[in-house]
């Protein structure tokens, strides 16, 4: 059967002629017009390829001007290790890092005591109301060593809190605040060394002062955390609060606890409570921010009790229902899952405590644990302990992983008394770089008859655990040591604070900065197992090559 089209052509065939002519026609209109057209397409072509290359060429330009002709603002240069002495001075205990002269380099925070500052700046004790010698705080820039501000602040320094927090309006982001011996109570602008603020504290001729300066939150409103200064007379412990901004007593003292020592902390429950826990023989102490600012003041705080820390508190005592195996010696904030934990250190024991019902995680027997530890990352993003257990012949530096208390690492290095702090810094692998320090030489027991001491600084990545580097090795009384990041995805730096053993007899005190890559690269590889098949040069070269990261 034929389809209907084919049907209607054999009918009309004229028809189906004349749509052909006709289509025919429409498609060579088409091409005229198309061909008419294109002329227009080609300078419409030939713009935009002008201005694709006119555009490539600015870009260029500005690439070229910006590389070459504009300067680059200055790059901070650190010109590598640097000294400052003062002669017939004393020092304290204290080092702190800010950027103070802006140049994104860390600068350092000292005290030392001595009749008048450097060459540099005169400014005696006498100038600030003081007899000589008096307590000098000075700042000094991490990038070469010159003296940035220096000035006469106490008499004597009982305590020294840098890095405060100030307010908005007072022409200072960030203050030093300085607790003297015997009554002053000052705060100066970290930046340029004026007084923020100065007032006579009210603790009485017979108290002590006891370790540390704590921040609590803001408790008059004023928008800066305020000061809470804790001190002993006889037995008793008082708490006295201070205005962070200005400096004034927040409403009366208070009485915390009785036998209560130096070591105390701010600890913040999972309820968002703040509680002082100072060390109180071989029990902790404690009492709530909330409980002592409304005791003291008789108003009321927007802060919080956590219930059930209430309920294990004596109300009379304000000793915590804890009982330790020893005196406590250290209590340390410690990261844990979903809040903070708290790492408590007796004479006997390390023990981790779950932060809000303080039953004891993990308990690690120790003999005696020489210092305060530190955390560090063994493995990746993973928290350790490092304990010093044992003096003289006997340490024993030891690594706990935080979670479990197993130990990760151990090894025997003869100390000194005189050692200072041990050192973590973070580094770009999610580990810790570890600092910690010894003896001259690592000997053995039959050998322990020591002619002039030397501290050994050692360096410990967890990458090489049979190798360590050591870095350094000073004669000198150290005073004070810190490990800092000087330039972020530049340069670590050792800073060392050397100084007479007692105030009662001056004499030489020095700060020097030493760059961890300089000391890595002319130091001494100590293998602690037999091979390996790495040379000393590479495995320096390796550890050269660390790149470090901000704890922030």
């Amino acid at each position: 059967m034929m389809d209907s089209k084919d049907l209607e052509a054999e009918i009309h065939p004229l028809k189906n002629e004349d749509g052909k002519l006709q289509e025919n026609l429409e498609n060579q209109t088409k091409k005229e017009e198309s061909l008419k057209s294109s002329p227009l397409q080609s300078r419409l072509s030939r713009c935009r390829t002008a201005a694709f290359f006119l555009s490539l060429f600015i870009c260029l330009l500005g690439v070229f001007v910006i590389s070459f002709i504009i300067p680059c603002p200055d790059q901070p240069a650190s010109q590598g290790p640097w000294r400052i002495n003062y002669d017939t001075a004393v020092t304290y205990d204290f080092l702190a890092t800010e950027d103070i002269n802006r140049d994104r380099v860390q600068d350092v925070l000292f005290l030392y005591k001595n009749t008048n500052s450097s060459n540099n700046f005169n400014r005696s004790c006498a100038s600030e109301g003081f007899s000589s010698p008096c307590t000098f705080v000075a700042a000094v820039s991490g990038a070469n060593g010159s003296i940035l501000w220096e000035r006469p602040a106490a008499q004597d320094v009982a305590l020294v809190e840098c890095a405060i927090p100030q307010p908005r309006d007072s022409g200072a982001s960030s203050a030093c605040i300085l607790m003297g011996r015997l009554g002053s109570f000052i705060a100066v602008n970290s930046f340029t060394g004026e007084t923020l603020w100065n007032h006579p504290s009210s603790f009485g001729g017979n108290a002590s002062i006891l370790s540390p300066l704590l921040q609590v939150p803001d408790l008059d409103a004023d928008g800066t955390p305020d000061l809470l200064v804790l001190t002993q007379k006889e037995k008793e412990v008082n708490g006295y609060i201070y205005s962070g901004s200005t400096g004034h007593q927040i409403g009366h003292q208070d009485s915390l606890c009785e036998d209560g020592t130096s070591g105390s902390l701010l600890f913040v429950t999972r309820a968002g409570a703040h509680y002082i826990l100072l060390p109180c023989a071989s029990s902790l102490c404690g009492q709530s921010v909330k409980g002592l600012y409304e005791k003291v003041t008789g108003r009321d705080s927007q802060l919080r009790r956590d219930p059930y820390w209430e309920d294990m508190l004596n109300t009379t005592t304000h000793k915590l229902l804890l009982h330790s195996s020893g005196g406590i010696r250290y209590l340390m904030n410690v990261p844990g899952k979903g809040g903070e934990h708290l790492l408590l250190v007796s004479s006997e024991a390390c023990v981790l405590l779950d932060g809000q019902e303080l039953a004891p995680i993990w308990t690690f027997s120790a003999a005696q644990v020489l210092r305060k530890p530190i955390l560090g990352h063994y493995t990746p993003d993973t928290l350790a302990v490092v304990i010093e257990n044992g003096t003289g012949i006997d340490r024993q530096m030891l690594f706990l992983d935080l979670n479990t208390g197993v130990v990760l690492w151990i090894q025997a290095l003869p100390g000194l008394p005189g050692d200072p702090q041990s050192a973590s810094l973070p580094t770009a692998d999610h580990r810790s770089a570890f600092f910690f320090w010894g003896l001259h030489e690592l000997v053995g027991a039959n050998q322990m008859e020591p002619r002039e001491a030397h501290h050994s600084l050692y360096m410990f990545h967890p990458t090489l655990p049979n190798v360590l580097l050591e870095l350094a090795n000073i004669s000198a009384n150290i005073v004070a040591f810190q490990v800092a990041l000087f330039e972020p995805g530049r340069h670590a730096a050792c800073i060392l604070l050397t100084g007479p053993a007692g105030p009662d007899a001056p004499g030489l005190v020095s700060v020097a900065k030493h760059k961890v890559q300089d000391l890595i690269l002319s130091s001494r590889v100590v293998r602690l197992a037999e091979g390996g098949p790495d040379s000393d040069q590479a495995i320096r070269d390796r550890l050269s090559r660390l790149r470090y990261r901000s704890t922030a």
